[in-house]
């Protein structure tokens, strides 16, 4: 899952990062207004943990932006104003969230999480479909209530999929998913294409149906109600 910061301020930027990462989020930085609309207009974010005071513009405009585009991507305010002006105005434009610094990582951390499984899982810990079960918050895998060990980027993968399911994923987006904006300075994606064999073999092995379909020449879909 994958996490832009806004942040101007980089003793905190890199402490959210560090935090976020350990808990298995795919991080990326925007210390300035033009720097994060630059990344937005062509990436797509889980959720967007967004300070309101940049060195060259308003936050809320970046919001702004986002909601006229219609983009699904959660967004967290966090800002040293504790203005209830500010607050209010933030939500109103479609923030799903606000915190006030300073704060503690924890509770940034749980209120991400929070946002995610609102979005894609119906707000819901416990992710089924048939004999599949898996825990987003354990990071564990069930197959007809068997564990099933994953890596770190196929359980990535894996959610990514179940969020989009009924969808075409390319490898190029499954690509920047997974490695954010490194994927523009790899030769190929060849790599993608190890991690989903890997993933639908070991759901395969495990029982699971083959809800994960190639599309060929497209790229990848996964199948369900």
């Amino acid at each position: 899952m994958k996490v832009l910061i806004v942040e101007d301020e980089p003793d905190l930027a890199r402490s959210i990062d560090e935090y976020l990462s350990s808990e298995h989020y795919l991080c990326e930085h925007a210390p300035t207004f033009g720097e994060a609309m630059d990344k937005i207009a062509v990436f797509d974010y889980d959720c967007i943990l967004l300070d309101i005071s940049l060195p060259d513009g308003n936050g809320l405009k970046l919001l702004e932006t986002l909601r006229k585009e219609n983009k699904q991507d959660g967004v967290i305010i966090i800002s040293a104003k504790n203005d209830l002006k500010d607050k209010v105005l933030g939500l109103q434009i479609g923030a799903d969230d606000y915190l006030t610094k300073p704060f503690h990582l924890p509770e940034l951390t749980a209120r991400v999480f929070s946002i995610i499984r609102r979005k894609q899982f119906s707000n819901s810990n416990i992710i089924r479909q048939g004999e599949l079960e898996v825990d987003l918050l354990a990071k564990t895998v069930m197959v007809q209530n068997k564990p099933v060990t994953l890596t770190k980027k196929e359980f990535d993968l894996l959610i990514y999929f179940i969020g989009n399911k009924n969808r075409v994923l390319s490898k190029s987006t499954l690509a920047e998913y997974l490695s954010g904006d490194f994927a523009d300075m790899l030769d190929n994606h060849d790599f993608v294409y190890a991690h989903v064999k890997n993933l639908k073999k070991k759901l395969s092995d495990a029982g699971c149906e083959p809800y994960l379909k190639t599309v060929y020449g497209t790229g990848y879909k996964w199948e369900g109600n």
